[in-house]
């Protein structure tokens, strides 16, 4: 296909799929490479929780095999440069798209209606995601979070900015009222005073709570056939959404609206002085990754505490995090726009089909961890699931690329696109 009229299918698809390419006056500018590194990061985020319980995520003393020294400075290094960055970009990317499609559908003389119908199929993604296939999903909190920012759609950029920073400003308080209360009552002397006295002697029995449904969790995965997992989701953790959706709103609106905004203002357009937007970028994830630095390392100097580990995933972290993310979405936004070569072309090709990548990983890592199938669960240490994580974007980059010089569209992509406006659309290019 020239290059001419694989622009304009570009331009086509932009909006239907998870993260659309971005669309500035007559000139494509694709944030695939941008999401093409997210949905990549996703993963090396959630290997860990793919091959051990998910306690294991924060916690390393909830890996069901030993956590070695080296894999301590690992656990400091995602930390640092992984966790919550890669899932705040495709946030922040999914606002920017939400954007985008009502761009392209207002265009057409479209409403709201069109975004409405194609979230609600996004949920319905996301259900099925988490109960037949991985309990980590994120798709039903983008439908619900997506229909929430749906409100300010049409706030001006300004706006959503502001709105969007203070919003973030006031999930940091939120969350650090009840994800960092813990570490302090139990591990410093406040929990030391009376009126703390019954809680403080809560807290470790709610610590092996948690640890012993790792264990249970291993028998289902590790020992039970797939019906059994299925049945296990959906009766010890049928209410888990309810609970992600409180947790992850305050900080997925904001970024979602910030998104939006920096959108609009050019980012990811070329809109902005590319030298000036590589430099704030760049200082925002030296700052912020500093800080978040400090954090790990103090955790690490205590020993890896429990409450420790789990206060500094949930709640000191968040507010380095912002810089760090939208310096990653800065500086990648210049990258995208100017690189260029084999693997640049491939992990574009894996942005531009990120919807399928992210179901198929989980698809992936069922078959390599269950009992019923590869068997892997709960035996791998955090060095050899970074392995299996480095062959799965090998998968990624092989695939997508040659599929996408067939077909104008991923599979689950195009699936997308013929629910939301309930009509086929070709396939083949």
């Amino acid at each position: 296909m020239s290059q001419a009229n694989d622009r304009a299918a570009i331009a086509d698809t932009a909006g239907d799929d998870p993260l659309p390419s971005a669309l500035a006056g007559n000139r494509i500018v694709s944030l695939d490479f941008i999401r093409g590194i997210a949905v990549m990061g996703i993963l090396a985020a959630n290997i860990v929780a793919f091959g051990q319980p998910f306690s294991a995520y924060m916690y390393p003393d909830g890996f069901l095999v030993p956590h070695s020294d080296a894999e301590d400075w690992m656990w400091v290094a995602q930390f640092v440069l992984i966790d919550g960055k890669m899932r705040g970009l495709f946030t922040l990317l999914f606002g920017a798209g939400l954007y985008l499609f009502m761009e392209k559908a207002w265009a057409k003389g479209e409403g709201r209606e069109l975004q409405v119908r194609r979230l609600f199929w996004l949920l319905l993604f996301g259900l099925v995601h988490f109960y037949l296939i991985w309990r980590g999903d994120i798709l039903i909190y983008y439908a619900v979070f997506g229909l929430v920012t749906m409100i300010g759609i049409r706030w001006a950029a300004k706006t959503q900015l502001i709105v969007g920073l203070l919003g973030y400003a006031a999930g940091i308080a939120m969350v650090a009222s009840f994800t960092a209360a813990p570490y302090f009552i139990a591990e410093t002397s406040l929990g030391e005073q009376p009126a703390y006295a019954e809680l403080r002697e809560q807290l470790p029995a709610d610590k092996e709570t948690t640890l012993e449904e790792g264990q249970a969790e291993r028998q289902v995965i590790a020992e039970g056939s797939y019906p059994d997992y299925v049945r296990h989701n959906i009766t010890e953790h049928g209410g888990d959404p309810l609970f992600g959706l409180f947790l992850f709103a305050f900080e997925s609106v904001p970024l979602m609206l910030i998104g939006m905004a920096l959108y609009r203002f050019g980012l990811f357009s070329g809109g902005l002085n590319p030298g000036r937007q590589l430099r704030w970028g760049l200082a925002g994830i030296a700052i912020g990754s500093a800080v978040t630095l400090l954090i790990a390392l103090w955790v690490k100097g205590i020993g890896f505490s429990y409450w420790s580990t789990l206060a500094a995933f949930m709640s000191f972290s968040m507010l380095p995090r912002l810089p760090v993310i939208l310096g990653f979405a800065a500086v990648l936004a210049v990258i995208g726009t100017c690189t260029s070569g084999w693997l640049a072309e491939r992990i574009s090709a894996a942005g531009r089909a990120a919807f399928t990548n992210y179901i198929g990983t989980s698809l992936i890592m069922l078959l390599v961890f269950h009992g019923w199938a590869g068997g892997l669960y709960g035996e791998l240490g955090r060095s050899e699931l970074y392995l299996v994580m480095l062959a799965t974007w090998a998968l990624m980059l092989l695939w997508s690329k040659p599929w996408l010089g067939r077909f104008r569209f991923g599979p689950l992509e195009w699936l997308w696109r013929c629910l939301t406006y309930w009509q086929m659309f070709p396939l083949r290019r």
